[in-house]
């Protein structure tokens, strides 16, 4: 076998590789010879079929995928004896016989990974989330745990944010209707996030039996072309208002949270504990977030364009998979690749770094490292031990606590090379509610 290498781009490279053609066609022949021993053809008995009829039936097929072994083994030899990484599928033609004297040659066309080098860190700035959690914390936790088991009862008054009232309505815009209950009660928390506080804001005030009519202009860009810049008429009924009442914090609330002896303070505790722990995941992502901008910020790569384009695939189908788990057709959805192509960029691009720190600086999780991540994943479950058993139970599920390990070693490495400052935060803004 020969093989010669060209440079037509820092990335892209064409080899032509030649192969003796005696040793395919020796390869075909004992094929042939091993296939006349069991083939079955009408009219002769197995093993007797001539070797001609063989040939005439067989020989195509089994020459082109000698010819495919054949590719794909030299290519594997050729591009080990250069030396060269391959990003993505080559792109094989095969050269006309009557040009290559004896030989069956083919040129490959193909990228190999760009060289990636990851040079000083110590100008890296990375900014360390640090926060106690606090009696402030734990306190506005057991309010959202109360409101999450909260109860509704009946008043008489008149109706105030905050409360459930049930109401049937019709909607109409200009005199045609667009939306109706039907005479079908729905119920509503009266300023409820997510919910229009203009719709809200004139059932306040109503009590039970009340009908309220009120007319709302939705603003031209408004995410519903039916409500675009259009002037909506309600027709509301109120047919009950209920007030909240929150479960009171004794005993019995503790239980419900899993407290099994009712103790307040180990309830406390045990939020504590929780907060805390989710505190320290949010920290985590935090600094890794910044740690994987700082490194792609810092490293320039020529990308190579099989790997965008095969990145840019998968997310493509992550999406649709995603529409469909939410009830939607994908086929009723626009994808396109440009909708993709940076995120997939970012991808390789942070991919092919983080691989070189890996490989070099020798930082792939060890075992206790990924069972730890295991015994992590574990903790949110009644029983840790049997999700445990389930990781180990199939070596592939080990693959992401392995490769998050992994990531996390990345991390540490680079924060030791970087400036690293403690910036204290409260706990709202940790988690994004500030």
């Amino acid at each position: 076998m020969q093989a010669t290498v060209e440079t037509l781009s820092n990335l892209e490279r064409r080899m032509t590789v030649s192969v003796p053609m005696k040793p395919i066609e020796e390869e075909v022949g004992q094929r042939l010879g091993r296939l006349a021993r069991t083939v079955k053809m009408a009219g002769f008995r197995p093993g007797k079929v001539p070797m001609s009829l063989v040939q005439k039936n067989y020989g195509p097929q089994v020459f082109d995928e000698v010819i495919s072994s054949t590719v794909e083994r030299s290519f594997t030899e050729a591009v080990t004896e250069n030396k060269l990484r391959v990003a993505g599928y080559p792109n094989i033609e095969q050269k006309p016989s009557a040009e290559t004297e004896g030989n069956f040659e083919f040129i490959a066309t193909f990228e190999v990974f760009p060289e990636v080098v990851v040079g000083e860190l110590s100008a890296v700035s990375i900014e360390r989330p640090t926060i106690a959690v606090g009696d402030a914390d734990i306190d506005r936790t057991i309010e959202v745990l109360q409101k999450q088991r909260a109860t509704y009862e009946p008043v008489k008054r008149a109706s105030k944010k905050g409360d459930k009232i049930s109401v049937t309505f019709r909607a109409e815009i200009d005199g045609q209707e667009v939306e109706s209950t039907n005479g079908n009660a729905i119920d509503l928390i009266l300023g409820e996030d997510g919910r229009i506080a203009e719709f809200d804001d004139n059932l306040i005030g109503a009590k039970a039996g009340a009908t309220k009519k009120f007319d709302i202009t939705y603003a031209e860009d408004n995410p519903s072309p039916q409500l675009a810049g259009k002037t909506v008429s309600y027709d509301v009924t109120v047919n009950t208002v209920a007030q909240t009442k929150l479960p009171e914090l004794d005993a019995e609330f503790a239980k419900s949270l899993g407290i099994e002896s009712g103790d307040i303070e180990k309830m406390r505790a045990d939020i504590q504990d929780s907060l805390q722990q989710e505190v320290t995941k949010r920290v985590r992502a935090k600094l890794k977030e910044q740690v994987f901008k700082a490194l792609v910020d810092a490293v320039n790569l020529d990308l190579p364009r099989a790997l965008i384009a095969m990145e840019t695939n998968r997310l493509m189908q992550g999406a649709r998979a995603n529409l469909q788990q939410r009830g939607m057709d994908p086929a009723q959805v626009n994808l396109e690749p440009a909708m993709f192509e940076e995120q997939a960029k970012r991808s390789v691009h942070l991919r092919l770094i983080l691989a070189e720190l890996v490989n070099k600086n020798e930082l792939h999780a060890t075992p206790e490292q990924i069972r730890a991540m295991v015994d992590e994943f574990a903790k949110s479950f009644e029983q840790p031990e049997e999700v445990v058993r389930w990781y180990y139970s199939d070596p592939q599920r080990l693959d992401e606590p392995m490769g998050l390990a992994t990531e996390e070693n990345v991390v540490n490495w680079v924060l030791e090379r970087s400036k690293v400052t403690d910036k204290a935060v409260s706990f709202d803004e940790l988690m994004g509610n500030a």
